[in-house]
């Protein structure tokens, strides 16, 4: 097992990266990393965050872009302090996705003498941001830094994600009667109401649809604003509810279905589209027998829940797929990820590039 890797991934959840500042402190160690090791480097920045690029290998040769984000969710207390305990480092970004990107480096690192394909390295700061637009991701596509497949690092435990769920977040305002604290029942509580209105949305026809790698769209009741005194009845709430729908759904019937809802005022905040690839690219297929090799039963086998930058890829017309190692907990108290898979998932990305070029040739 390389102790390396361990140590990389622990310097890089280090960094507070849900703040700019530490997502500018960790990019700039990204950028220092790798110009240490004869790797160029550059940097851009969009709405003041940083996007880092590097490059490996031949120019006109086969090319692979490897992609990530250093932003994290907030953490609780200690979780930029990360922990080894047997098989798991724990800390907030381990799994989702410093871990992958400690990889990442490395791989890119591993890839820089061969002269066979060319691995484009380009890592984010805002993927966790509810920004619809001037985001990173987009930003590197559009800079032309694109190839003929992309793997962003997400958490899949060393699945292939051919399909992301998209996302609709919503604005919902609830109206209510205002009355005195003391006496409710001469009001109509609009909090009382929006907890309603989120359960009757759980309830609706397109909840109910599945899929083959989806069981259900994910809705999630994110923020709750109501009430302006403690000894008043609410008359106005407001929800903010995150809809992942599946990629054979159409966010405008959604939004429609909830606009029937009696008593609301709806706004979208923000979409994304799902993203889906196909599963007999010669690409995806290489990539598929790398993991192969590491993973028991079907590799493709998955759909991811949460949204996917491999939409920036995608809608350039190149191929991309989400691909991470094992572990669990993103977003929550004990989030952690697999040292051993760490070790794999660097293992499988280096088979799959090396073994592109002929893997091209025999197809």
């Amino acid at each position: 097992m390389s102790e390396e890797l361990v140590v990389l991934a622990k310097r890089l959840i280090s960094y507070e990266t849900c703040e700019p500042e530490g997502i500018s402190e960790a990019a700039g160690f990204v950028q220092g990393w790798l110009e240490a090791r004869g790797i160029e480097t550059s940097s851009d920045e969009v709405r003041g965050l940083p996007v880092v690029k590097a490059e490996v290998g031949p120019e006109g040769a086969p090319t692979v872009v490897l992609h990530g984000h250093l932003d994290v969710v907030p953490a609780f207390a200690g979780q930029f302090e990360p922990k080894v305990d047997g098989d798991r480092l724990y800390g907030r970004g381990a799994y989702d996705m410093k871990g992958a990107i400690a990889a990442m480096l490395m791989v890119t690192a591993a890839m820089r003498e061969q002269d066979r394909v060319r691995v484009r390295l380009g890592i984010v700061g805002d993927e966790e941001s509810e920004e619809e637009s001037e985001r990173g991701s987009d930003h590197l596509v559009d800079s032309g830094f694109v190839g003929d497949f992309a793997i962003t690092g997400e958490p899949t435990d060393l699945h292939i994600g051919i399909e992301a769920k998209g996302v609709l977040a919503l604005r919902l305002e609830v109206g209510g009667t205002a009355a005195h604290g003391a006496t409710p029942w001469l009001g109509d509580n609009a909090v009382l109401n929006a907890i309603d209105i989120f359960r009757s949305i759980e309830s609706l026809p397109f909840a109910r649809h599945s899929s083959e790698l989806f069981d259900r769209p994910s809705i999630n009741l994110g923020r709750i604003v109501g009430g302006d005194a403690l000894n008043k009845v609410p008359d106005r709430c407001v929800i903010d509810v995150d809809i992942r729908y599946l990629p054979d759904q159409d966010p405008q019937q959604i939004l429609a279905q909830v606009g029937e809802l009696q008593g609301i005022e709806v706004q979208a905040l923000l979409t994304r589209p799902p993203a889906t690839v196909g599963r007999d690219s010669a690409y995806v297929q290489a990539l598929r027998t790398a993991a192969t090799e590491h993973h028991d039963g079907e590799p493709m086998s998955v759909g991811r829940d949460g949204a996917s930058d491999a939409v920036s890829f995608l809608r350039v017309g190149v191929p991309a797929v989400e691909f991470g190692p094992i572990g669990a907990g993103h977003h929550g108290p004990s989030e952690w990820v697999s040292v051993s898979s760490l070790e794999t998932y660097r293992q499988a990305l280096e088979s799959f590039l090396r073994a592109i070029p002929d893997r091209l040739n025999d197809d």
